[in-house]
C-alpha cells in the first residue's frame, strides 16, 4: 500500500515563505510523477504545479508562477514546494499527488495516490 504523508503547512502573514514537504511510503517501487493540488473553501480542487519522475521537467498553475517551486528527491519519492511571496488567496487545503506515468499531468485523474492534505492560511 502507497502512502503519501504531508506537512509543513501552517498560518503565514501575507509576503511570507512556507514550504511543503510530501513523502511516498509503502510498496513503492520506481519512481512517481508527483504534484499538488489545493482546495479553497467553496472551490473545487485544481492544479497547483507538478513535477516529473525524474525531476528535469515542473509545471505551474499561472496564478502560482514565479512564486513557487517544487523539487524533489528522486529516492524515497520525497517532493517538496516552497511558497514565496503568498497571498490571501493562497489560503487553502494542499494536497500531495503521485502518480505512475511519464512527464508531467495537471488533470487529477491522472494520479493514482493523494495525501490527506495540509491547511495553509495566509493572513493579512
Amino acid at each position: 500500500q502507497v502512502q503519501l504523508v504531508e506537512s509543513g503547512g501552517g498560518l503565514v502573514q501575507a509576503g511570507g515563505s512556507l514550504r511543503l514537504s510530501c513523502a511516498v511510503s509503502g510498496r513503492t517501487v520506481g519512481s512517481y510523477s508527483m504534484g499538488w493540488f489545493r482546495q479553497a473553501p467553496g472551490k473545487e480542487r485544481e492544479f497547483v504545479a507538478a513535477i516529473s519522475w525524474d525531476g528535469g521537467s515542473t509545471l505551474y498553475a499561472d496564478s502560482v508562477k514565479g512564486r513557487f517551486t517544487i523539487s524533489r528527491d528522486g529516492a524515497p519519492n520525497t517532493q517538496y514546494m516552497q511558497m514565496n511571496s503568498l497571498k490571501r488567496e493562497d489560503t487553502a487545503v494542499y494536497y500531495c499527488a503521485a502518480g505512475t506515468f511519464y512527464g508531467i499531468r495537471t488533470g487529477q485523474d491522472s494520479y493514482h495516490y493523494w495525501g490527506q492534505g495540509t491547511q495553509v492560511t495566509v493572513s493579512s
